[in-house]
């Protein structure tokens, strides 16, 4: 997402005319994703012409490529935006993370003739950030995937080198076998396979500790975010449901293999799979943080069901912490949303903005106030500069104010952060047993 500073002034001057032009360019970069993109492993990392992180690198070269060239479009590379929802959420917080690391190295090391290269970007958006456990390259939990992949197409075995083997093998055989991986982890230990490793090159530390020395609301942070100006964040309040096993909705096992259900019993057991890091206190705590039932922030009426307890414990680790750590290392300016309309599950909010649709005209409040908070994001670097909804509807409080934006059913409202902060403060204090 790239501004175009000149129109930008001009509608500052023209009081946000809602019919100006808006100044804005998208620029769609593709990335390699599963195996192509995050195929981790000794044998990749030693190879000089192999990648860790591959898909990662994709995305910064298609900020390079915008930094250089974007001007010939009418952009402006000093105000780019970088956006994505689900994995390019992730992608978002790895891009955040990465830079401010880099940024940090140089900041010790003596500058190069000519200074430094400006920043990629210096506002980031994201939506439902998926970011899953992230393991260092060396860790066993890495190593396995690219051994399971070797054997999954025939380059397995002690005679052959595997990673050669792998650059010359069908592109559909490895896609089926990286698809193969996917699918048995995901309803066993909800552990997502293809995704960003801690390689010491691109992602030189883990988003917990690239959290503690860049945040912006600490009185003493130990690094300056010199990239990063202004960050905002949106999660769902049921989106953790996508990700964890459906059996345990039911009162008797069915459904994925190994089979759950709605127990206790087999609750902790999939808590069990999903962080067999936790100590017994980490689990207890987690239990505590996590009954059975109770009331949890958004939710009315509270809950009362295995399959919403472990979607939370899900959403918290994966979506909704990372969101709201990475907006606290933005120093300039953070927010932070829920979108809670029902179902609420992932992906359910895009519908208000990435394809035209009929809801857009029909429902102009919950377009103009969700779809229009974003706008005003990637032009001002403020969801509520160029607001779009009368002036008694709320605006998108900062994270500042302990406050969170909520996209309900009958609008737009605010919410006490208090509860997902207390949470947040466990998973980061237990973060290098996720690991994240």
């Amino acid at each position: 997402m790239v501004d175009d500073s000149e129109q930008s002034t001009q509608r500052k001057d023209n009081d946000h005319d809602k019919d100006a032009d808006d100044g804005m360019l998208f620029v769609y970069p593709n990335y390699r994703v599963n195996a192509f993109g995050f195929l981790p492993g000794r044998q990749v990392a030693a190879d000089p012409f192999s990648d860790t992180n591959a898909g990662l690198l994709d995305q910064e070269m298609a900020l390079r490529w915008t930094q250089k060239h974007i001007c010939r479009f009418g952009g402006d590379p000093a105000h780019v935006t970088i956006w994505g929802q689900s994995a390019g959420g992730g992608s978002v917080v790895a891009q955040v993370i990465s830079a401010a690391a880099h940024q940090g190295r140089k900041q010790h090391q003596q500058q190069q003739p000519g200074g430094p290269s400006p920043p990629l970007f210096r506002q980031a958006l994201a939506s439902s950030p998926f970011w899953p456990k992230t393991y260092r390259n060396e860790a066993p939990e890495a190593q396995w995937r690219y051994d399971r992949l070797a054997n999954l197409t025939g380059c397995s075995g002690a005679t052959v080198d595997s990673l050669a083997c792998l650059k010359q093998a069908d592109v559909q055989t490895i896609r089926d076998a990286s698809l193969q991986i996917t699918q048995s982890l995901k309803y066993t230990t909800s552990y997502y396979s293809w995704v960003p490793v801690i390689d010491g090159k691109f992602l030189l530390e883990p988003l917990s500790e690239a959290v503690a020395a860049a945040d912006a609301t600490s009185a003493t942070p130990r690094r300056d975010n010199n990239t990063l100006q202004v960050a905002f964040a949106m999660y769902n309040t049921h989106e953790g449901e996508s990700f964890v096993p459906t059996g345990l909705g039911s009162a008797t096992s069915t459904g994925d293999a190994p089979q759950f259900n709605a127990s206790v019993a087999l609750f902790r057991e999939w808590v069990a799979g999903y962080l067999p890091g936790f100590s017994s206190a980490d689990r207890q705590r987690l239990e505590q943080l996590y009954p059975p039932s109770g009331s949890m922030g958004t939710l009315r009426g509270g809950y009362n069901d295995t399959y919403t307890r472990a979607g939370l414990v899900y959403r918290d680790s994966v979506l909704a912490c990372p969101a709201y750590w990475m907006t606290g290392t933005a120093p300039r300016g953070s927010w932070l949303g829920e979108y809670t309309i029902a179902p609420a599950k992932h992906a359910s909010d895009v519908y208000w903005w990435n394809t035209v649709n009929s809801s857009q005209q029909s429902d102009r409040l919950h377009y103009e106030g969700y779809a229009g908070a974003l706008r005003s994001f990637f032009m001002t670097g403020d969801p509520n500069d160029m607001k779009l909804t009368p002036k008694d509807v709320p605006d998108v409080p900062p994270l500042k104010s302990g406050l969170e934006y909520v996209v309900d059913e009958r609008g737009f409202s605010t919410a006490k952060l208090a509860e997902l902060k207390d949470r947040c403060n466990f998973w980061f204090n237990v973060a290098t047993r996720v690991p994240m």
